[in-house]
């Protein structure tokens, strides 16, 4: 994406002139070639300060790669005194999250034993004035692949999942369709099947280094056309029916992805507790 090269270029220019930056580092997807890019991508751009404070309490200084139409900032608070950040929206549609680091902070990330995960998805050095780089890490990638479970993770992920079903089934008998979408949305679709759908696509590929990036987005790439109109059976609208239909798309997928992904790895896969959670959901469903 022009636009967006040029920001960066406008960036890495302001930054070699102000003396207040010591280093700048481009992170995130545009730097890991694990990760999906396209023209909506952000830049993720860190920065490092003699003094980072007049930067995190004053904003004129986002203003000078173009016109923001948003922002959101954090202090350090929230990341336990390492950093402060500033994400912005300019009116380009170029979205770029400053990283404000002061030097200090900086070295103590690079000292520490592991990358923190920001970098272990991929990091570029743009600027190094003074050479504070130089025992930083090559990343890993690590923290994006999927990794096979244990028994007992895999195990607890199936059971958790069918109790947690019962939660939507009461929900829907009850006509609280909020309750039953915060059930299956965050609970059931976030902690539980897309976990198991990265270890299936994972163990399809033999565990050798392989992501779905976030949250899935890569799911479509790795699934056929069966698998994927079956996932797409999950999701619904607010008609409770409709609802319902999705509970039970949802339980067929975990059986079958899941016995079959035990049977590979040679897991036990809890069938009792199955049988018993989809009788208690019928029998839900078919209450007056």
């Amino acid at each position: 994406m022009k636009l967006r090269e040029e920001k960066l270029e406008k960036i890495i220019r302001w930054a070699e002139a102000n003396p207040d930056i010591r280093a700048v580092l481009l992170t995130s997807s545009l730097v890991n070639p694990y990760a999906p890019v396209d023209d909506l991508s952000d830049l993720d751009v860190e920065l490092v300060f003699n003094q980072r404070l007049p930067y995190e309490t004053e904003n004129e200084w986002v203003r000078f790669f173009g016109d923001p139409i948003s922002m959101i900032e954090e202090d350090d608070t929230v990341f336990e005194g390492k950093h402060a950040m500033k994400m912005v929206l300019y009116r380009d549609h170029v979205k770029v999250d400053f990283k404000l680091y002061q030097v200090s902070e900086f070295i103590e990330e690079i000292k520490n034993e592991s990358l923190p995960d920001d970098w272990d998805v991929g990091y570029k050095v743009l600027i190094d004035k003074d050479n504070l780089t130089k025992n930083l890490k090559p990343p890993t990638y690590q923290s994006v692949m999927i990794h096979k479970p244990t028994e007992k993770e895999f195990r607890q992920l199936i059971n958790d999942f069918w109790w947690d079903t019962t939660y939507v089934a009461k929900c829907l008998k009850r006509g609280d369709i909020f309750y039953a979408k915060f059930m299956a949305e965050n609970i059931l679709r976030t902690d539980y099947l897309v976990p198991l759908i990265e270890w299936c696509i994972a163990d399809a590929h033999d565990w050798d280094q392989i992501t779905t990036n976030k949250h899935g987005r890569l799911f479509r790439k790795y699934l056929s056309a069966d698998q994927w109109e079956a996932v797409e059976a999950t999701f619904s609208g607010s008609n409770t029916q409709e609802n319902w239909a999705a509970l039970f798309a949802f339980a067929n997928l975990v059986h079958e992805w899941g016995t079959d992904l035990a049977q590979k790895l040679g897991f036990t896969y809890p069938v009792t507790l199955e049988k018993d959670i989809r009788a208690y959901l019928l029998e839900v469903k078919s209450l007056s």
